[in-house]
């Protein structure tokens, strides 16, 4: 649905023809020219750039060409050529009169592509294009009396009529010189006795065909004349050939004013004899209906013109006119069809311009009211001429109206129901939404214009009201008339400028009761009291009287320091009923949010407390963005917040709950944002619109995805309006049940929720139910949301991160059993029938006996079945072929293939499984799939797998699996993507893993260049190995001076600075990892990881030199390192993952489980550069943290002391955050099982000592924990390290201990024993 703007208020605003096969509806509105095809059918809007309002608009049925007028100019359009979706109107020429002919008033074309133009003058020009002459030429000029008001040709262009303003004579012009270039015309009048406000010719059969002309004129006293001529060779010589007085038409209700405006809408004989075919067409066969059409039959047997008349309170009467312009004439010739009927139209009491054309239902009318609308009705003529009384004989399809300067803002109520559209001059409308058949529209209500501007204005009572606030006062106004009354005001004075004007929403009365608020810069506020009212009709429905109307100054109120305000922002309400809680606290609705210039985002509720006259204020969050002088800010009731920088490029979105962001991005080719708008679905699931210059985007929240880091926000459709307008938009906002509304130049765009025709974005979602297509915004969004089912892939990866393996396994093996006999009609329960009780179990389900085949409670039936016991490498085959073959509901086709590397990777888990424990189960898992990954693009393993692998007891297992995937040919590029030097304990191990990785980089080109391996040599203090391979690289250019530098002792202080002086050359050749080795060969590992960390941009690639050079996790340059790069970064970027990490690398253990759960600002010192917004995004917030903390807080002594430091409310709140984002995710089952089976530490705090480091408190913490597996003493160990002044002991958990002399057998593949020997 479209409001193409306000139309002129003048006699040829609006114009209308069929242009090859094709009807094209033109007016004008404001400076802009609107043209449209159908009713909700807008083609183009073209600014001609007037410097004033257009005055009229004329199109030519021959060329489709079109002319629009404005001072003393002409615009000349003609139709680019291409038809269909491609039809377009571009400028062929522009007429500039002579001064003294003044501004033009009228425009009419003529034959051969002549425009005939009315102002002081009348002019004739001709537009036709060749090739010897210009695009336009004047033909003939004749001033005149009286500037003209209208002047038409008739249809076959041998007649022009012509009427100044208030004049009764009408002048009809005929051309005296034919085939003359000298064109001359003289003219004749036609005397009235009224002046003359409407004329128009009676139109052929048939275009081309030769007819007599006929003249309709209406005069001031709404009397119809009908002119025809009488002699056959003077077709200019017309006479009054019928009189129809439209106030005798109806006689006049009692009542009604002494001056009622009757209308009149003419039929032409040609439109009435289409109408009467299609409605013989389509008739029905009821008796009835029959006998209307036979009645029908015989009006248009007599081929008549049909004359339909109105009068202001939609009753109707329509005359026949026949054998129009015939020389002998009847009493019959005017005959009554209907008389003094209900037509169902309200026509109005301001004058009406009616156009008839055949189409739709088989009449349709514009009425263009000169109110400012223009309505569009259709009709079937059996049911329009019904002698039987009937309620409805028109049905309004759509009503064109708007505003006739360009939109600068739209506002709405809380629920969505009403808008108030404003322009830059002050002038505003009142819309309030109805429902139009099976369609939303925008129904005006009333229009406001106050002398002062309006700087703010908030819609009561659902469009009944307007407050609207100014410099010095606020006014109340009363919109059920059709201009507004100003009913109340209230003077105030305060200290700065007012930033906005709030409705608060209330608790619900009855009468209305209202509170508005207007906060200033200085963030000092004023609160007033609204009394409404009831209408008549609401207070029957309710049984009240109401109140007395008043508006009174309640509170004034402050909220607080300044502290750099930039702006106020009302919180959005759509989507959440407006009523305010009894309490005020932290969970209270918030109403407006504050922004500041450095990006703190500040949001507030408030109550009022009526009896004390006072407001009260919460802060309810507060959100450091980081973004500096934000240019616009939306908020809205769901907390999140939308924010643009200063640029107005980029967008961000943040959650003011967490707080965190959770959106970030560039506009494409930096499009400047414009406007934010948020609505939300009936789930509670958010909805953004961003408003460019000529389109809108329309983000919705996804699910989160920490394991494949995916967006939380995507776009799904996107609106453009470039095609229909060259008018940047002006402001978009949101009605109720998903109803888009954007204001651009005069116009309003509805767009439903409905989407209709194609999207590319959307097709870009695949979004498909069974063989339907989604096309509800509201069903787009909730697909892209809410509850996963349990067979997809990020609920089943959640659930190996949370340690339900077994679930897992058992949810594969049931989806196996479902697809084989799945079928398409059929679906696929999202449970898979499994009760949910197994999935909220607190502990894992039994495993499957492979060879059993008693029945399970999760299964229906189960029976003796090999392949349906466990997840092995035969039936991860098997589903994986049926995951390819059979489109599961809910899933994408790169879903349903992760889920098969999911099935494929718990295969592989299980031929290990006796041999590896939990942790290193979960990182071997998700290595498989991040291998699946890498196909695609390069991926590396996440600090969260690198951690699980960290604090595994079966690292051995791990390197194996790790090398054997890269063929035992493991290059840095694999070991950095793999974590391995990360994870990797024994320091041995990684020495030896280390010297396999400088022999792959040796040996992996055929050359084989030292250089290559250089560092890696160097950082294993083998620098006779080097040597040696120098010396077989005889093809090297640098061979000899290598071999010379090498062979010095670099213990000595002057080679060690040759080497140095060496490496800084490196440097400023930018070799940056050939300087870092001769860095090494000074002995200055320093030098060298910084040189890794800062120029390679390595971190991994640091630690790891740093580890090998030194040996052992307790080397300087190590500790330096972590503490001075690697956990500042972590802070930095919000990573808890790495923070932990590098605590228990720092053997800090206490610190590594605090920085898990607690703010990282609170355990390490604030970084003092400007906060990075991506250190806030929601991928930071892992559900893994949780899981992993309550893995290790009991591990030893140390955890227990760091778990202590973490509060049970510090806990529980994340906990519940945790259980928040695993909602968020899809995975509802996973957050219910968290909040009904986490157990909590619990530790006796009272009887700790003092001193946290003391062994006394070691000792309380063993003795007062609760714990359900071994707690080991490591920091009653390291006291006693500490005497002995030696480095901290590291401890494994849970490891045996092996006596001395004995070798600890490699770790393998558990395989089972032979025991044949016993049979």
């Amino acid at each position: 649905m479209i409001h193409p703007g306000r139309p002129q208020s003048r006699p040829q605003a609006t114009c209308t023809g069929e242009w090859q096969r094709k009807r094209i509806i033109a007016y004008i509105s404001g400076d802009s020219l609107v043209i449209l095809g159908a009713v909700d059918q807008l083609i183009q809007t073209i600014y001609p750039g007037a410097d004033e309002h257009l005055k009229a608009v004329a199109i030519d049925e021959v060329t489709g060409k079109l002319a629009v007028c404005a001072g003393g100019k002409v615009w000349v359009l003609r139709p680019n050529g291409r038809g269909g979706d491609y039809l377009k109107w571009e400028s062929q020429t522009r007429i500039s009169l002579d001064a003294s002919d003044g501004p033009a008033t009228t425009l009419s074309w003529g034959s051969s592509e002549e425009l005939l133009v009315g102002s002081n003058s009348l002019t004739l020009w001709s537009t036709a294009a060749t090739n010897d002459t210009a695009d336009v030429r004047l033909l003939w000029r004749r001033p005149l009396a009286n500037p003209a008001a209208l002047a038409v040709f008739s249809w076959d262009a041998s007649l022009a009529a012509s009427v100044a303003h208030h004049d009764r004579l009408v002048k009809i012009w005929w051309k005296i010189s034919i085939g003359s270039d000298d064109n001359q015309l003289d003219f004749a009048y036609l005397p009235h006795p009224r002046a003359v406000t409407w004329m128009q010719w009676r139109p052929p059969m048939q275009r081309g065909e030769t007819v007599d002309n006929v003249l309709y004129t209406i005069t001031a006293d709404q009397v119809l004349r009908v002119w025809a001529p009488v002699y056959p060779h003077d077709g200019h010589l017309l006479q009054l050939w019928a009189v129809l007085d439209l106030r005798e038409s109806i006689p006049r209700a009692p009542g009604a004013p002494q001056d009622e405006r009757y209308h009149a809408l003419i039929v032409d004989s040609k439109v009435f004899r289409l109408g009467a075919e299609q409605a013989v067409a389509t008739a029905g066969e009821s008796n009835k209906e029959q006998e209307i059409l036979q009645r029908l039959v015989e009006v248009a047997k007599r081929s008549p013109d049909v004359v339909v008349v109105f009068d202001s309170r939609g009753r109707l009467s329509a005359w026949g006119l026949e054998n129009v312009s015939c020389k002998s004439r009847k009493t019959t010739n005017t005959f009554s069809i209907v008389h003094a009927e209900n037509s169902g139209v309200r026509v109005g009491s301001g004058e009406t311009i009616f156009t008839a054309f055949a189409g739709g239902m088989g009449l349709v009318v514009l009425a263009h009211s000169f109110e400012g609308r223009i309505c569009w009705l259709e009709s079937r003529l059996d049911t329009l001429l019904d002698l039987s009384p009937s309620g409805v004989r028109f049905q309004v399809k759509g009503k064109w109206t708007g505003h006739d300067a360009p939109i600068q803002s739209v506002m709405r109520n809380a629920d969505g129901r009403s808008l108030l559209s404003s322009t830059e001059a002050n002038r505003h409308l009142i819309w309030t939404r109805e429902e139009l058949g099976d369609s939303v529209a925008l129904q005006r209500k009333s229009s406001l214009q106050p002398h002062d501007v309006v700087e703010r204005a908030v819609i009561l009572e659902n469009g009944d009201y307007i407050m609207t606030l100014h410099a010095d006062y606020v006014a109340l106004w009363d919109t059920e008339p059709a201009v507004s009354v100003e009913v109340a005001r209230c003077n105030f004075t305060n200290n700065g400028k007012m930033l906005c004007l709030l409705l608060l929403p209330e608790i619900a009365n009855s009468p209305p009761m209202y509170h508005v608020v207007a906060v200033d810069e200085e963030m000092t506020g004023i609160a007033w009291e609204v009394s409404l009212p009831l209408r008549p009709s609401k207070a029957a429905h309710d049984g009240a009287n109401g109140n007395v109307l008043y508006l009174k100054e309640l509170a004034r109120f402050d909220l607080g320091p300044r502290d750099g305000l930039l702006a106020i922002i009302p919180v959005d309400p759509v989507g959440w009923n407006a009523v305010l809680s009894e309490s005020l606290d932290m969970f209270s609705r918030e109403v407006a949010t504050t922004i500041s210039k450095s990006g703190l985002l500040r949001s507030w509720t408030v109550k009022v407390f009526k009896d004390e006259a006072k407001l009260k204020w919460l802060a309810t969050s507060t959100v450091e963005t980081g973004v500096q002088n934000p240019s616009l800010a939306k908020g809205n009731s769901i907390r999140k917040i939308a924010l643009v920088d200063e640029a107005r490029t980029e967008l961000t979105i943040w959650d003011s709950k967490s707080p965190q962001l959770e959106f970030r991005k560039l506009s494409a080719n930096g499009e400047v944002i414009r406007d934010l708008d948020w609505t939300s679905t009936p789930q509670s699931q958010s909805i953004l619109a961003v408003g460019f210059p000529h389109r809108v985007v329309l983000l919705c929240q996804l699910r989160y995805d920490y394991l494949n880091a995916g967006p939380a926000w995507a776009p799904f459709r996107e609106i453009g309006i470039e095609a229909m307008t060259p008018h940047p938009i002006g402001d978009s906002v949101w009605l109720q049940d998903g109803a888009l509304v954007i204001g651009a130049g005069n116009q309003l765009f509805l767009y439903p929720k409905k989407i209709e025709g194609e999207d590319k974005i959307l097709d870009s979602l695949h979004l498909t139910s069974h063989n339907s297509k989604f096309d509800n915004i509201f069903d787009i969004v909730s697909q892209l949301n809410g509850p996963l089912p349990v067979y997809h892939p990020q609920f089943l990866q959640q659930c190996i991160l949370a340690g339900k393996s077994k679930l897992v396994e058992m949810i594969l093996v049931k989806l196996y059993k479902e697809l084989r006999n799945y079928h398409e009609e059929i679906g696929l329960d999202p449970f898979l029938d499994l009760p949910i009780d197994t999935l909220l179990a607190r502990d894992q389900p039994p495993m499957l006996n492979r060879r059993a085949s008693t029945y399970s409670p999760f299964f229906d039936s189960f029976q003796e079945d090999e392949d349906l016991s466990t997840v092995d490498e035969t039936l991860a085959e098997k589903l994986r072929e049926l995951l390819t073959n059979i489109p599961i509901p809910h899933m994408t086709g790169p879903e349903q293939i992760n889920l098969a590397v999911i099935a494929e990777s718990v295969a592989q888990v299980n031929k290990h499984r006796r041999s590896m424990d939990e942790h290193g189960a979960q990182y071997l898992l998700f290595f498989r799939q991040n291998n699946f990954r890498r196909e695609q693009a390069e991926h590396e393993m996440s600090w969260r797998e690198i951690t699980w692998a960290f604090h595994s007891a079966s690292q051995e297992i791990l390197v194996d699996l790790v090398n054997g995937n890269c063929q035992g040919r493991m290059m840095w590029q694999q070991a950095r993507q793999s974590g391995i030097f990360m994870w990797l304990k024994d320091s041995e191990a990684i020495k030896r893993q280390f010297e396999a990785i400088a022999r792959n980089h040796y040996t992996s080109t055929d050359e084989k260049n030292p250089v290559d391996c250089s560092l890696y040599y160097l950082a294993l203090k083998k620098k006779n190995v080097l040597t040696g391979l120098w010396r077989m690289a005889s093809w090297h250019k640098e061979q000899t001076s290598t071999l010379r530098f090498l062979s010095n002792n670099f213990n000595e202080p002057k080679w060690k600075t040759a080497a140095l002086k060496n490496a800084y050359a490196l440097l400023g050749k930018h070799r940056f990892e050939y300087a870092a080795a001769f860095f090494l060969l000074a002995d200055s590992p320093k030098d060298a990881v910084s040189v890794i960390f800062s120029s390679l941009k390595d971190p991994q690639l640091a630690i790891t030199i740093a580890r090998v050079y030194e040996g052992n996790d307790s080397g300087p340059v190590l500790r330096n390192l972590l503490e001075n790069k690697i956990l500042p970064n972590a802070v930095a970027e919000g990573n808890r993952w790495l923070a932990s990490w590098t605590f228990w690398m720092l053997q800090r253990r206490d610190m590594a489980v605090r920085a898990l759960l607690s703010p990282l600002s609170t355990i390490h010192a604030p970084i003092t550069a400007p906060q990075n917004p991506d250190s806030r995004l929601f991928l930071l917030n892992d559900p893994a943290l949780i899981i992993f903390y309550k893995h290790i807080r009991s591990r030893t002594t140390t955890t227990l002391k760091g778990a202590h430091e973490i509060t049970p409310a510090m806990e529980w709140g994340f906990v519940v955050a945790t259980a928040c984002v695993y909602d968020r995710m899809g995975c509802d089952f996973l957050a219910l099982d968290l909040v009904k089976n986490w157990e909590f530490l619990h530790i006796e705090r009272n009887v700790l000592t003092t001193n946290p480091n003391s062994r006394s408190h070691a000792r309380n913490l063993l003795r007062k924990a609760r714990r359900n597996s071994t707690i080991i003493a490591d920091d009653i160990l390291e006291f006693r390290e500490e005497k002995k002044d030696t480095a901290t002991a590291v401890v494994t958990e849970k490891a045996p201990a092996w006596k001395e002399g004995l070798v600890k057998p490699p770790a393998a593949v558990w395989e089972e024993p032979d025991m044949s020997w016993a049979f």
